[in-house]
């Protein structure tokens, strides 16, 4: 069964597509058919991290000189990627019609798609809202700063009031230890639960690491070295414990063509 995770963050900074590249190859690595759409269209940097130079991007499909499928370029363990284009004033402030056009256009992938992981825009502007609402998914990145408690707040009230959406997946980035990522989502889940009738999920974490800031700077993820490390086997366990749990299938478009309907999976 084809399923749609949007990586997602309330504020920027906070390694949210880091995270989305490392677990779209967690997954790949694992024999999923992996799909990773990057939806920061103008500003897109997800390529850069993957080390690879896409020959097409979102703004071809937009004026109809490709297709989605056309769009995917190769990445390592054979993780399929769309690029949303880099410093491309055209598709910098899409309308609600062509970011709509690009979901309905996913159903493409779905037969040759297991996972499809959608890097949205930091925030809660209606791009994200858009991106985060069509996913069964939303994985929300979170790091033990007071902006980023209030920012994640505001995004997922956001997609609660506006999308309908009640089941959130939660992941610790930089934090020193799996006791103190407990503590973050805990005191995280206290807030808002306090204030809105939504199911968080704690799905991992991942360590404050030198490892991690150089592999972006080399532009290597840290999911392609083959060694195991603390770093792999978090991003591991992030991906494993998504593979399961409530999905959002609400009224209105969906990636990968999915019905509409609430239905939950284990």
């Amino acid at each position: 069964m084809s399923f749609s995770i949007a990586v997602a963050s309330g504020k920027g900074g906070v390694g949210k597509t880091s995270v989305a590249i490392n677990v779209a190859l967690s997954f790949a690595k694992m024999g999923y058919r992996t799909c990773l759409l990057d939806t920061d269209f103008g500003v897109a940097n997800a390529h850069i991290l993957l080390g690879i130079d896409p020959k097409q991007n979102i703004s071809d499909m937009l004026q109809n000189q490709a297709s989605l499928l056309d769009l995917c370029t190769p990445a390592p363990f054979g993780l399929r990627f769309i690029s949303g284009g880099s410093g491309m004033v055209d598709v910098l402030n899409l309308d609600n019609s062509s970011r709509f056009q690009i979901v309905r256009s996913t159903e493409m992938l779905a037969q040759s798609t297991d996972i499809l992981i959608v890097d949205v825009p930091a925030g809660a502007s209606d791009a994200t809202l858009n991106f985060v609402g069509a996913a069964d998914r939303p994985l929300i990145i979170l790091v033990g700063e007071p902006t980023s408690f209030m920012d994640a707040y505001s995004l997922i009230k956001a997609a609660f009031l506006e999308a309908d959406i009640k089941h959130f997946y939660l992941a610790v980035n930089m934090a020193n230890s799996e006791a103190q990522a407990h503590d973050h989502f805990s005191r995280f889940r206290d807030i808002t639960s306090r204030f809105l009738d939504v199911q968080l999920t704690y799905v991992g974490h991942i360590p404050y690491s030198n490892a991690l800031r150089q592999s972006v700077i080399e532009r290597k993820p840290i999911m392609t070295r083959p060694d195991p490390s603390r770093e792999t086997i978090a991003f591991q366990k992030i991906s494993k414990s998504l593979l399961s749990g409530p999905l959002n299938r609400t009224n209105g478009i969906r990636y990968l063509g999915a019905p509409s309907t609430q239905e939950t999976v284990s």
